[in-house]
C-alpha cells in the first residue's frame, strides 16, 4: 500500500472531520482498498448545533457516498451517547437498528449511517477507517482464517470470526475486545470481510492502515506470489458466439443486459486455469461483493444451467429470511470462460464495469491464495444468501432509481458525427442505450464523453471497414439491438441535362448501396436480440415530393424507402422492426451550407428565412426534433409498428 498522506495538505484541514474527510478519500480512491461503496470511516468530535450547544457525537460514512469522493456533509452525525445505549441492547434487528440511528442523527437532511455505525461507536478511539484490503481478505479466505493474521500480526490486531454486519457484529466484537486488546493493539481483522485501524487522530489511523496492509503484501509476495503471465492468447473472438450468449443471459434476466469482454493478461491467464471450474466456484473475497457478481460465476456457456442451480441456490436458501423473499433474476453477472475469456454482464455499462472491477481483484487473490497457501475457502453459501438478500444492501443498488427505457441495448448508429445521426446518438445515449457510431469525420472517436460511446471513423461506403465497425461494436457491449442509418450525402445539385455520373454513382452508393450492406451485416445480430431488432431509416421528404436539381439524392431516398419497406417484409418473422421516418428543411445538418441554401430557396422564388419555415405549421424542424422520432420507433412504444413511413416536416403541401 503506497503511503498517499501528504502532511502540507493535511496541515490546511481545519477540524477532525476535514481531517476524516481526507483520510477516507485516499483510502478510497485506492482499488486495491476499496471497491465501490465499500469500507467505511468515522471521527468522534463535538457537534455544535444553531443554538451553540456541543453534544458529543460520531461522524460515519454515510450510505450511497463514495470514500473516494466523499465530502463532509457524506458523513452523519450521530448522538453518541444514544448509540452506546443500543450497545447494550441484548438484540435489535436490522430495521429497528437502521431507524434507531437515523433518530440518534443531529441533522435530519444527513444521508443515513453506515450500518456499521454501531461497531463505530464502540471502539475505543476518536477515529476509525475500514477498508475491505484484498490482502487481508485474501489472508482470511482459507482454512483457519486466524493462522497467517497472527503471523504476520501477531497481538497487535483483534481478530474476529466472520459476522453479518449490524448489531450483531458490533456485539460480537464487544465481546471478544477485552480478551484481545492490549496496549499494542493497532488495528482490528474481520475474517472474509476486512481491516479496521484506529488512533488519535485520522493521520494516525491511516499510518496504522499502512503498515498492516503494506506488511500483509509483502507476505503474500514472499509466501503466495502472484503466477506468470498467460501462456498463450485467447483465440480471435466469435462475435456471434458472444450475441447468442448476450441473448441468453438477457433472456434470464427479463430485461436486455450489456455484456463486455475482457481479454486482458489477469482475465486470460485465469480462465486458462486447469482448475477454473472448481476455483472459480469457490464464492466471492468478501460478502458484500455478490450485490454486484452473483455468489459464482458462470464458467462456460450453458445459462440454463446456471440458472437452475441458482432457483437450487434460492430454494435451500430462503428459509433464512425474516420476511418472504423474492428471488432476483437469476442471470450471471460474471461469465469466465476458455474462449471468450471474462465477460461482465450489466444493465448498463457502470453496472458491468463494476462487476468487471471486483472480479479483476478477485482473480488474482483466487490464484494466490489457491496456489500458494492452503486452498482457497470463501464462506459458506449461507452466508452469502443474507447478503445479497438483505435489504440493507439491496438498497443500495435501488439508490440508483429505475433504469432508463433503453437501458441494456446496444444501438449501431451512422453518420454519428454531425446533424441527424450525432442527435440519434445523443438521444439514444440519453436513454440508457450503449451507442456505436460510424462517421467518415475522424473526430466521431470523441464525439461524445461518455462510457457506453464506441465512436468508429468509418466509410460507410467500403462494406469491410463498415462490417469490420458493426463487429467491434458487439466485441465491446456483446451483442445489437437497434440500428439507426443517419448517414448520406446530397451530392451536386445539378438538372438531369447536366447530371455528372460520376456524382450520381457516389450518391447511390453512400444512400443506397451502403445501407444495404449494413443491413445484410447486422441482420444476423439484430436475429439474436433479446428484445428483437429494431431498425430506424432516415429518408427524406424527396421521396414524396422530389426537387428540381436533386435527382441523385431524391431518387437515392426514394430507393432507400424500397429497402426499408422490403426490409420490413422480410424480417417481420424475425422479430425485426423497419421503419422510416422522412425530415424536411433541416437545416442543422452536414448536407447545408449558405451557397446550397441560397440555390434551393431561389428554385422556389423565396428567401432564405421563408424556405427555411416552408410548411404548414410555419415551424422549425431539427435534427434533436427527427431523432427523438426515429429514437422513439426503437421503442416498446412502436412494437406493433414496421414499414411505417412517417413525414417529420411541419406539414408539406405536396406531401399531406
Amino acid at each position: 500500500m503506497e503511503d498517499r498522506w501528504d502532511n502540507a495538505v493535511a496541515g490546511t484541514l481545519e477540524t477532525p472531520l476535514d481531517e476524516c474527510v481526507y483520510g477516507s478519500r485516499l483510502i478510497g480512491s485506492d482499488p486495491a482498498l476499496v471497491l465501490h461503496g465499500g469500507g467505511n470511516t468515522s471521527v468522534k468530535a463535538p457537534f455544535t448545533d444553531i443554538t451553540g450547544s456541543t453534544s458529543e457525537a460520531l461522524f460515519v460514512k454515510g450510505s450511497g457516498w463514495d470514500l473516494a469522493t466523499i465530502e463532509p456533509q457524506g458523513f452523519a452525525p450521530l448522538a453518541l451517547p444514544r448509540l452506546r445505549d443500543l450497545l447494550a441492547l441484548d438484540s435489535l434487528s436490522d430495521p429497528d437498528m437502521m431507524r434507531e440511528l437515523m433518530s440518534a442523527s443531529f441533522d435530519p437532511g444527513a444521508p443515513a449511517p453506515s450500518v456499521e455505525s454501531l461497531l463505530h461507536a464502540f471502539l475505543p478511539h476518536p477515529a476509525v477507517l475500514h477498508s475491505h484490503a484484498d490482502a487481508i481478505v485474501s489472508l482470511t479466505n482459507v482454512g483457519d482464517p486466524g493462522e497467517h493474521i497472527y503471523e504476520i500480526f501477531g497481538d497487535s490486531v483483534v481478530v474476529i470470526p466472520y459476522v453479518m454486519p449490524g448489531f450483531d457484529l458490533a456485539r460480537a466484537v464487544a465481546a471478544s475486545w477485552a480478551d484481545q486488546v492490549n496496549s499494542g493493539t493497532v488495528g482490528m481483522v474481520l475474517a472474509n470481510h476486512g481491516l479496521f485501524t484506529f488512533g488519535e487522530s485520522t493521520r494516525e489511523a491511516y499510518t496504522r492502515h499502512h503498515e498492516l496492509i503494506s506488511r500483509a503484501e509483502c507476505w503474500l509476495d514472499d509466501n503466495a506470489p502472484l503466477p506468470g503471465p498467460p501462456s498463450t492468447a485467447l483465440p480471435d473472438l466469435d462475435t456471434m458466439a458472444l450475441a447468442s450468449l448476450r441473448r441468453d443471459i438477457s433472456h434470464a434476466a427479463g430485461y436486455p443486459m450489456l455484456l463486455c469482454r475482457h481479454c486482458d493478461q489477469t482475465s486470460t491467464r485465469f480462465v486458462q486455469r486447469p482448475d477454473l471450474e472448481g476455483l472459480a466456484s469457490r464464492g466471492p473475497l468478501t460478502p458484500d461483493h455478490v450485490i454486484r457478481t452473483k455468489r459464482v460465476p458462470m464458467v462456460g456457456r450453458d445459462v440454463a444451467a446456471y440458472t437452475t442451480a441458482y432457483e437450487d441456490y434460492f430454494r435451500q436458501h430462503e428459509h433464512r429470511g425474516h420476511t418472504d423473499l423474492t428471488m432476483l433474476d437469476p442471470a450471471p453477472r460474471v461469465v469466465v470462460d476458455p474462449e471468450l475469456g471474462v465477460l461482465t454482464a450489466g444493465r448498463t455499462i457502470a453496472a458491468a464495469d463494476i462487476a468487471f472491477d471486483i472480479y479483476e481483484h478477485t482473480m488474482p487473490a483466487l490464484e494466490r491464495v489457491e496456489d500458494g497457501l492452503d486452498g482457497y475457502r470463501a464462506l459458506g453459501a449461507g452466508d452469502i444468501f443474507d447478503v445479497e438478500y438483505w435489504d440493507l444492501e439491496q438498497a443500495k443498488l435501488r439508490l440508483a432509481g429505475p433504469p432508463a427505457q433503453l437501458a441494456g441495448m446496444v444501438a449501431v448508429v451512422t453518420g454519428a458525427a454531425s446533424g441527424i445521426g450525432r442527435a440519434c446518438a445523443a438521444e439514444l445515449l440519453a436513454r440508457g442505450c450503449a451507442v456505436g457510431g460510424m462517421d467518415i469525420d475522424p473526430t466521431v472517436t470523441t464525439t461524445f464523453d461518455h462510457a457506453a460511446w464506441l465512436g468508429m471513423a468509418v466509410d460507410v461506403a467500403d462494406p469491410e471497414a463498415q462490417a469490420s465497425a458493426v463487429d467491434g461494436v458487439v466485441g465491446r457491449f456483446g451483442g445489437l439491438d437497434i440500428v439507426v442509418i443517419a448517414a448520406g450525402i446530397f451530392g451536386t445539385s445539378a438538372p438531369i441535362s447536366d447530371l455528372d455520373a460520376d456524382d450520381y454513382r457516389a450518391v447511390q452508393t453512400v444512400n443506397v448501396d451502403s445501407v444495404v450492406n449494413l443491413l445484410h451485416t447486422t441482420h444476423p445480430f439484430l436475429v439474436r436480440s433479446s428484445v428483437g431488432g429494431r431498425v430506424s431509416i432516415i429518408g427524406s421528404k424527396n421521396v414524396a415530393a422530389p426537387g428540381r436539381g436533386a435527382l441523385s439524392y431524391s431518387a437515392s431516398k426514394a430507393a432507400l424507402a424500397q429497402v426499408a419497406r422490403v426490409a420490413a417484409l422480410e424480417w417481420a418473422n424475425d422479430g425485426i422492426r423497419v421503419n422510416t421516418v422522412h425530415p424536411d428543411a433541416v437545416f442543422d445538418t452536414g448536407l447545408w451550407n449558405d451557397d446550397l441554401l441560397r440555390e434551393r430557396a431561389d428554385n422556389y422564388g423565396l428567401s432564405v428565412d421563408e424556405y427555411k419555415t416552408r410548411n404548414l405549421l410555419a415551424t422549425e424542424v431539427t435534427s434533436a426534433g427527427v431523432a427523438k422520432v426515429a429514437v422513439e420507433l426503437c421503442s416498446d412504444t412502436f412494437s406493433a409498428t414496421t414499414g411505417a413511413q412517417i413525414p417529420i416536416d411541419g406539414g408539406n403541401e405536396r406531401v399531406v
